[in-house]
C-alpha cells in the first residue's frame, strides 16, 4: 500500500521536532506577554497605549518565522485592538467621579470625623459689601468664601421654619411651631450662629376654599399658621459681623391654603401708585381676622412692630443696626414685601434680602421702588427649579426678550435684585434622574451653594456641609452613598411607649404650647 504524501509542514515537524516546539513556546510566550500588556493598558485607562499594535511587538522577534496558520490567529487580534469601543458613562465613586465621600464616611465608627462647618472669619470691615452695597460685584463669579458662608448661614435660619413646623394633620397643634421661641435654636442646633429669637410671626390665607381643603383635627387655631420669626444677633456675633443684625426668616409654602394663594396670578395695586404685586402673596402678608386668636394683627403688622421696637432700642444704645430678610419660595416673596414696608418706614436703615427659590412678586414699578429705597436683594436660584420662573412661566419668558418694547408694561412680572444661579448637574452627589419637586427643596439649594465656586468650575472638593442633609425630605442623593430618603421624621411617627406598655401620642410640654401672648411684643429684648 502506498504511503500518503505528507505536507511540507508535517515533514518539517518530523525533521526538526525540538526546534519547532521551542519556536512554538517562544511564540506563545511572546503572544501572552503582548496580550497581558494590552489588558494592562485597557485596565489603566491610558488611551494612547491602546494604539499599540501586536505587529509592532512581533517585529522585535527577528528569529521567529510566522506561517499562514499563525497569521490567521494574529489578524483577528489586531482587528480587535484597532477597533475603538464606545465608552459608556458610569458612576463609580472612587475612579470616574473621585468623590471625597463614600458610603463608609456615613457610618459612625467612633473615630474623629471631618467637621461639618467651615472656619468663620471676622467680617466687621466688609459686612456692607457682603450684603450688597455694590450689588455683589466681584463677589459672585467666583463666589467669595465669606459670602458663601454668610448666605448658607441665612439659609439655615430659613430651614428652621420647616424643621420646627408641626406638619402632622392629626396633631392638635398642626400648623404651629413645635418649640417655644426661647428654645428654638437650642432644639435645632443653631445656637452656633449667635442669634436669639425675639418674636414669632403668624399668618393666615384670607381665601375661600372648600371645607375639605382646610386644616382638620386642629384645635389651637383654625385660620392661622406659624410663618416665621424675628431674631437679633448676640453680642459676640455682633462683634464678628460689625453691627447689630435684626433677622426676619419667612417660611415657604406648606398649608393647602397657602398653595391656593401661590397659584393666583393677578396683580394688585398698592395704594394709589403704579406699584402692583401678586394678590396671593399680598393676601398672606396682610390678612387678619377680628375673631382669630393669632391674627388680630396681620403678619405685616406683627413683624413691623417688632422691627420698629428693636431698631429703636439698639439705636438708642448707639449701635449700628442692619435688617436682613430671608425666605424660601413663598417666604422669599414675603421677604420682599417686608423689605418694601421696612424701607418705607426706615429710609436710612441698611436693608438686605437673601431669598432662595423665590418667585416673581411685582411689576416694573415695584422693582424700581425697591431700588430707589436702597434695598439690596440677592436671589439664589437653581436652573432646573421652575418656581423662580413663576408667575407667568411662559408669557413673561417670551415678553422679557423684548424688554425694549414691553419693559414699562404694568402687568408684566419682574424679578428684583442680583441673581446667583446654581445647577443641579454640578454636584456629583445628586442623582441625574432628578425630579423637579426635589429641585425646589431648600436643602438642595444649601448643598449646591456650599459646593459652588463659579459657573465653569467643578463642585468644591472641600465643601463642609453635611451631604446627608440633602435627603432630609427628598431622595435626591445617588444610591451609592446609601443614605435613606426622607429620613428626617419623628421617631415612631410621634408615638411613645407609656408606663402601661401602650403606644400613645404624647401631649406637648406646657412651655411649647403656642400662646397668643407670643405675638405681643415684649417690653425689652432678651438679654445677651
Amino acid at each position: 500500500m502506498e504511503k500518503m504524501e505528507l505536507s511540507p509542514m508535517r515533514n518539517m515537524a518530523k525533521q526538526k521536532p525540538e526546534k519547532a516546539r521551542r519556536t512554538k513556546r517562544v511564540w506563545r510566550l511572546k503572544l501572552n506577554v503582548t496580550w497581558q500588556r494590552m489588558k494592562k493598558a485597557l485596565k489603566s485607562g491610558l488611551r494612547n497605549r491602546l494604539r499599540v499594535h501586536l505587529a509592532s511587538n512581533l517585529n522585535k522577534l527577528p528569529t521567529l518565522k510566522i506561517n499562514h496558520h499563525d497569521l490567521a490567529i494574529i489578524r483577528p487580534i489586531q482587528h480587535v485592538m484597532k477597533k475603538k469601543k464606545p465608552i459608556r458613562p458610569t458612576m463609580p465613586l472612587e475612579k470616574l467621579i473621585q468623590l471625597p465621600y463614600t458610603a463608609a464616611d456615613f457610618v459612625d465608627r467612633g473615630d474623629a470625623m471631618t467637621p461639618t462647618k467651615s472656619p468663620v472669619e471676622n467680617i466687621s470691615t466688609r459686612w456692607r459689601e457682603l450684603h450688597g452695597l455694590h450689588n455683589w460685584e466681584g463677589l459672585i463669579e467666583p463666589l467669595h468664601p465669606w459670602l458663601r458662608r454668610e448666605v448658607v448661614k441665612y439659609g439655615e435660619f430659613v430651614e428652621v421654619t420647616y424643621d420646627a413646623f408641626d406638619f402632622d394633620p392629626l396633631s392638635e397643634f398642626c400648623g404651629s411651631c413645635r418649640y417655644n421661641p426661647n428654645k428654638l435654636f437650642e432644639e435645632l442646633g443653631l445656637t452656633k450662629h449667635g442669634y436669639k429669637v425675639t418674636k414669632y410671626i403668624y399668618a393666615m390665607s384670607h381665601v375661600d376654599v372648600p371645607e375639605w381643603f382646610e386644616k382638620s383635627h386642629c384645635t389651637w387655631s383654625k385660620d392661622s399658621n406659624w410663618m416665621g420669626y424675628v431674631a437679633v444677633s448676640g453680642d459676640a456675633e455682633t462683634t464678628r459681623i460689625g453691627r447689630r443684625d435684626i433677622l426676619v426668616a419667612w417660611r415657604g409654602t406648606v398649608a393647602p391654603t397657602e398653595w391656593y394663594s401661590d397659584l393666583k396670578t393677578s396683580l394688585q395695586r398698592l395704594g394709589k401708585t403704579n406699584i402692583k404685586v401678586q394678590s396671593g402673596f399680598l393676601g398672606v402678608y396682610c390678612s387678619k381676622g377680628e375673631f382669630t386668636r393669632y391674627n388680630k394683627l396681620s403678619a405685616s403688622k406683627q413683624v413691623m412692630e417688632e422691627i420698629r421696637r428693636l431698631v429703636t432700642f439698639f439705636r438708642d444704645r448707639g449701635e449700628e443696626v442692619s435688617l436682613t430678610l430671608c425666605g424660601h419660595s413663598l417666604g422669599g416673596a414675603l421677604a420682599l414685601l417686608n423689605a418694601y414696608d421696612a424701607a418705607t418706614y426706615f429710609p436710612d436703615l441698611f436693608i438686605s434680602v437673601i431669598s432662595f427659590a423665590a418667585p416673581r412678586v411685582g411689576n416694573i414699578h415695584f422693582k424700581e421702588k425697591l431700588n430707589e429705597l436702597g434695598v439690596k436683594t440677592l436671589r439664589v436660584v437653581i436652573k432646573q427649579d421652575i418656581v423662580p420662573k413663576l408667575p407667568g412661566f411662559i408669557l413673561n419668558t417670551i415678553l422679557n426678550k423684548f424688554t425694549a418694547i414691553t419693559g414699562r408694561l404694568k402687568w408684566i412680572y419682574r424679578h428684583v435684585g442680583t441673581q446667583l444661579k446654581l445647577n443641579m448637574l454640578h454636584s456629583p452627589y445628586l442623582r441625574r434622574d432628578h425630579d423637579y419637586t426635589g429641585c425646589h427643596n431648600l436643602e438642595i439649594y444649601l448643598h449646591l451653594l456650599d459646593g459652588y465656586v463659579s459657573k465653569t468650575s467643578k463642585f468644591r472638593w472641600n465643601a463642609r456641609r453635611d451631604v446627608a442633609l440633602v435627603n432630609k425630605s427628598t431622595n435626591m442623593l445617588i444610591k451609592e452613598l446609601k443614605i435613606p430618603g426622607c429620613w428626617y421624621e419623628r421617631p415612631f411617627k410621634g408615638l411613645v411607649l407609656n408606663q402601661y406598655g401602650r403606644w400613645v401620642k404624647p401631649g406637648r410640654q406646657a412651655e411649647h404650647i403656642p400662646s397668643p401672648l407670643n405675638i405681643e411684643s415684649c417690653q425689652e429684648p432678651p438679654p445677651f
